[in-house]
């Protein structure tokens, strides 16, 4: 039973070998197989590093700034056939060629104007200025009326008017008895000179008891330091409130 025995574990000895046989076969093929993925690996980041390193093209970039720019969208119908239409045979004109005339008929040569004669018809129109040699002349006179501005108007002026003499209004008699008071708004022109020329009631007291007339008599009567506007007087509308009050 002993010597069975010894024999088994050399048996077993020998089944050692054999794998040792097999194994030195599946270390090649592990080591060739690892040997590729670790090139395969190396060979991706190479790729990736490449790829990265490349210059990227650039692309061509359309920016649109306003909505003029944008190009009408296609036409969703068929567009109808052109039609040609032929167009008319004219003939191109003719170039005319002087004929000559006989010498009476011969228009006299044009004379041209100067540079002087052309600055002597060009200047300004004066109060009085001769023309022609008949002793001829042109007046302006135009009366100051035309040049008031309307009581709407706006006239831009460097100064307004200044009041030098107010007038005062007379109380009515209908209202100082009945203990009535108003206010009422005045619109007044006023000429180059300083004077009234006009007045009218831009706010009316709505009492009816007379301030307006006794307001606008009273305006007509007030007197101004003219307005201003380049240096020269002016007509120009103004307004101010006139108080009725007892006292």
């Amino acid at each position: 039973m002993t010597e069975v025995a010894v024999r088994t574990v050399f048996s077993t000895g020998i089944g050692a070998f054999e794998l040792k046989r097999y194994y030195q076969k599946h270390m090649f093929l592990g080591t060739i197989i690892s040997s590729g993925a670790a090139l395969a690996i190396v060979g991706l980041i190479m790729l990736y590093g490449y790829l990265q390193s490349r210059e990227v093209e650039a692309v061509h970039v359309v920016r649109i700034k306003t909505l003029a720019e944008l190009a009408p969208p296609p036409s969703m119908t068929a567009r109808p056939p052109q039609i040609q239409v032929a167009q008319p045979k004219i003939a191109p004109p003719s170039i005319g060629i002087p004929t000559p005339v006989p010498d009476e008929e011969v228009t006299e040569e044009v004379k041209f104007a100067t540079r002087a004669e052309l600055a002597q018809m060009a200047a300004p129109i004066t109060a009085a200025s001769s023309i022609g040699t008949g002793g001829d002349s042109i007046v302006i006179d135009i009366p100051d009326e035309e040049f008031m501005p309307s009581a709407d108007e706006f006239v831009a002026v460097e100064e307004m008017p200044v009041q030098v003499y107010d007038e005062v209004p007379v109380y009515p008699e209908m209202a100082e008895r009945a203990g009535i008071e108003g206010v009422v708004w005045v619109r007044a022109l006023v000429d180059k000179e300083g004077r009234v020329r006009d007045a009218i009631i831009q706010k009316a007291s709505g009492t009816n008891a007379g301030f307006e007339e006794a307001a606008l008599a009273a305006a007509m009567k007030n007197r101004y330091k003219p307005a201003i506007q380049n240096g020269r007087p002016i007509p120009v509308w103004v307004s101010y409130r006139v108080v009725f009050e007892l006292k």
